[in-house]
């Protein structure tokens, strides 16, 4: 099948589902009041409660929301084929991931810029919040730690990615203070200034790389690990609107700008689709993923692409903090989700447009494909085009990314001779992508963590006291940064995409009770039906991985010690997402039963602790 049908059926689908069914979010779920003072204005303080700018704050929270799912998730699931991954992408994208983020900002506007642990709190009540706080929590010092190493292994001894992701943060630096202290709301002017620095930085790669200077950027794994939690600390800490958001608006140029020139790259070559529709490593008998059947493990490998509990921590944490206006609700959570699925459809063409044999040994775990006998097709001229001594069990989907865009934009008239030029492009591009969502993923982890330790001790929880904010921040950054230098993809990765897609479920269902309490109950389907279908997936994809962890074969392969951890955590994690179900479905049939009473106006379970109100309706 040509590949240019699936961007453009994602393109189209896509529009029709904003243009409509965002609509109808918007004007009858939520129904939004673009005239009602958001917690930016209410609140604001000039480091975290910061009134932005709504494209961009579209750019930081598309880039913080932008994570390794998108480009990694559907490259393994091609494994599939290229129809189960496109599918789920598009319907799981449009009716569960944008709504998810949709209804999840809406929700902690209304809840003040509340987090997503103290809206189960207020919605559900104390026993969902408790089990919620400790699933949070632990999760998302789990995602940054499993974020950082996928950065790690893309930058390291890279000096042209890491040169460039160096250059974002003078270029963030310098357009935050010209936004906000040279020029005021000049974001056009900023925007050009940021842009270009960013585009000289990648311009200068292939030159750096020549060059002596090519030895201060060529870092090795262990000083990336300390150096990650470090900068994760200052965007931590720092007001919003110098480092942060700046840093993730003028990346989200170069990531939807790649994205797009990849689109157009696949609109002049016109590739074919290499992978069958559907293989028949459906039943787990694959290389790339062994053991994996396509229900339920493509909804939970694809993540980001479609669906993801961690932008439900970005849209209860740094965004409600800085929406300019309900009215942009719509543009920035249903928005960019929609355009973080058109990433995902690329990722895809991108990996099924390679032949079928190079994507399973770039791919595939090396034993397995040795014990299959599949021979290469082209892997050894793409190897010699990129430069690589071997790309053949170059594992995780990150490789085989970087070879099928860099094969599709060397087919452009006139760059035939750059195919090494784009796959390090890629690369570095793949980088900066996932880097974004690690230091918003800090920050909004130090939100949480003030909101656990202030009930401990008031000041802790405090985010103006300087001195509060930096200790909270040294622990988040220690959290993680501890699993990164001591952890590695055996012991992290296996926990993360399961993980994620719990958090999901407890958005999803904190998001339930919101609308069951403040909506007709009709409108609740809107998330309930996601909630049950992801709670199916994950919580089957929970159990499985959970027997393959305790069995005698993982044991022997990974060890006592990592076996044991593995299994023992992802039971932990299920108990506690099982809780936060059964709370809330407690608390549904409390609120249906009131509403069968004729109560309209259905009190919270448990009051802001900070006596502020939140409004019914």
């Amino acid at each position: 099948m040509n590949s240019l049908v699936l961007p453009l059926a994602a393109i189209g689908f896509f529009s029709f589902a904003y243009r409509y069914y965002g609509a109808f979010l918007a004007a009858k779920v939520a129904r939004l009041d673009p005239t009602r003072p958001t917690p930016a204005v209410t609140r604001g303080d000039g480091r975290d409660y910061v009134k932005t700018n709504r494209f961009v704050l579209f750019g930081h929270h598309f880039a913080a929301i932008s994570a390794a799912g998108p480009l990694i998730g559907p490259v393994l699931a091609a494994q599939f084929g290229y129809l189960p991954g496109a599918l789920w992408i598009l319907i799981g994208a449009a009716l569960g991931g944008a709504v998810h983020d949709f209804i999840i900002l809406f929700a902690s506007v209304r809840h003040g810029a509340a987090s997503l642990s103290e809206m189960a709190r207020r919605e559900i009540g104390p026993v969902a919040h408790a089990a919620a706080t400790a699933a949070i929590l632990f999760i998302i010092i789990l995602l940054l730690a499993g974020l950082g190493i996928i950065v790690v292994n893309a930058l390291a001894h890279s000096p042209w990615g890491t040169f460039t992701v160096a250059m974002t943060i003078p270029a963030a630096l310098l357009f935050g203070l010209y936004m906000y202290r040279i020029r005021p709301g000049r974001v056009v002017e900023g925007s050009l200034i940021g842009v270009a620095m960013i585009l000289a930085a990648v311009l200068l790669g292939p030159w750096l790389m020549a060059s002596p200077y090519a030895a201060w950027f060529r870092l090795s794994p262990l000083a990336l690990q300390w150096i990650l939690p470090i900068y994760g600390f200052i965007a931590a800490t720092l007001p919003v609107w110098l480092l942060l958001c700046p840093r993730d608006y003028l990346s989200t140029y170069m990531k939807i700008g790649t994205i797009v020139l990849l689109v157009v790259g696949v609109a002049i070559v016109r590739p074919t689709l290499q992978m069958p529709a559907v293989t028949s490593f459906i039943d787990g008998s694959g290389p790339v993923l062994p053991g994996m059947k396509i229900f339920p493990f493509c909804f939970i490998v694809i993540a980001c692409g479609a669906i993801s509990g961690f932008h439900a921590l970005i849209g209860s944490g740094t965004t409600p903090r800085m929406i300019p206006d309900e009215g942009s609700i719509r543009f920035i959570g249903y928005g960019a989700m929609l355009t973080e699925g058109v990433v995902a459809i690329m990722a895809l063409v991108a990996a099924t447009t390679l032949m079928p044999a190079d994507y399973y040994l770039i791919n595939g775990v090396p034993k397995v494909v040795a014990a299959m006998g599949i021979q290469p097709v082209q892997l050894a001229e793409l190897t010699r085009m990129v430069g690589e001594e071997s790309l053949q069990g170059r594992t995780g989907g990150a490789v085989s990314l970087a070879v099928g865009m860099a094969n599709i934009l060397r087919q452009i008239p006139g760059m035939s001779g750059m195919m090494a030029y784009w796959y390090h492009f890629a690369i570095m591009f793949e980088a900066v992508f996932i880097l974004t969502a690690l230091d918003t993923g800090t920050r909004v982890a130090r939100y949480l963590f003030q909101d656990v330790l202030g009930r401990v001790w008031a000041p802790l929880g405090s985010t103006t006291n300087v001195w509060s904010v930096a200790f909270v921040g040294i622990v988040v950054c220690f959290a993680w940064g501890f699993l990164l230098m001591t952890g590695t993809v055996d012991t992290i990765w296996p926990l993360f995409g399961v993980s994620n897609q719990l958090l999901g479920v407890i958005a999803l269902a904190v998001g339930t009770t919101f609308l069951l309490r403040t909506r007709p109950a009709r409108y609740a389907l809107t998330t309930f039906l996601p909630c049950a279908f992801l709670t199916v997936t994950t919580m089957t994809a929970g159990v499985l991985n959970t027997l393959r962890y305790l069995s005698p074969a993982y044991i022997a392969e990974k060890g006592p010690l990592i076996g044991y951890v593995d299994g023992i955590l992802s039971i932990v994690l299920l108990l506690l997402v099982a809780v936060v179900l059964v709370d809330s479905g407690r608390r549904w049939l409390r609120i249906l039963g009131e509403r069968r009473r004729g109560v309209v106006d259905i009190a919270l379970a448990a009051q802001p602790l900070d006596g502020s109100t939140v409004p019914s309706s």
